[in-house]
């Protein structure tokens, strides 16, 4: 057995994104996008909206953040990204705080369903959420960044899954190859308008959902593919979206970096 290395302390802020208006799809709960939420408050956003499809958990999150940050720097919004008129209320939300400098696109469905019986509405569900959801808000919020003469940033959500092959998950891994696919792509669009565009791609970030929809057993045996024998914590894969939200990493456009300890 690969022995499971300890979780590190968590790191403080540095103001890396003092100043900025900050969206953020799919941010209730307790996975990587809450945990990016906080990050971004930590870092110094001068706002962040966030948004979800479960409007008791956004409410009682937005209270939270609320009493802990002030309640000037929270927005919360139900939104669907399957749903274009949601995107568009997500980003009037956000210019009404001055408008979005950030879109972190995190809205993804996962399951597990093999290519043998896996349905034409599951599919399409799973596609319509992951990559044609980011699909949408980067072309609504790369608009705005265009509109308004900003030089945005964009980061998105992908999966190592998109490069490595795991039973049962042709759909999920498709729609985050997708997902890898459109971030470079799309860069190159919007380069010449000094928006960049990038993704992070976790390998087993550990949060409560997944412990309730997956195994103990596949949890054990897919802690064992990393290298340091542990899943990520949300906020280890938030830190790196930080990153790449932040002027630290102004060359960097079209990448998908792996936030993975995984080993050959």
């Amino acid at each position: 057995m690969r022995p499971e290395q300890p979780t590190p302390d968590y790191v403080p802020g540095h103001d890396l994104l003092a100043g900025k208006v900050v969206v953020v799809t799919a941010a209730a709960g307790a996975g990587i996008g809450a945990a990016v939420v906080r990050r971004a408050l930590e870092e110094g956003a001068k706002a962040v909206v966030f948004s979800d499809t479960h409007e008791r958990r956004l409410q009682e999150a937005e209270e939270a953040l609320a009493a802990e940050f002030g309640a000037d720097r929270v927005r919360q919004l139900v939104c669907n990204v399957t749903k274009e008129e949601d995107i568009t209320a997500l980003l009037d939300a956000a210019d009404e705080l001055g408008g979005v400098d950030i879109m972190i696109n995190n809205a993804g469905l996962g399951g597990t369903d093999s290519i043998l019986e896996v349905t034409d509405e599951t599919w399409n569900r799973v596609i319509d959420i992951t990559l044609t959801g980011t699909m949408r808000a980067t072309r609504a919020v790369g608009q705005r960044f265009v509109a308004a003469g900003k030089k945005g940033v964009i980061v998105n959500n992908a999966s190592v899954i998109g490069w490595r092959a795991q039973e049962g998950q042709a759909h999920y891994a498709a729609a985050k190859a997708g997902v890898m696919a459109l971030t470079r792509c799309s860069a190159l669009d919007l380069a010449p308008h000094g928006i960049r565009v990038n993704a992070v791609s976790p390998s087993l970030a550990m949060h409560p959902f997944l412990e309730k929809v997956t195994s103990p057993e596949l949890l054990v045996e897919l802690k064992q593919r990393e290298a340091f024998g542990r899943a990520a914590a949300p906020w280890e894969v938030a830190n790196v979206m930080v990153f790449l939200a932040s002027d630290y990493s102004s060359y960097l456009t079209g990448e998908v970096i792996s936030v993975s300890s995984q080993h050959a």
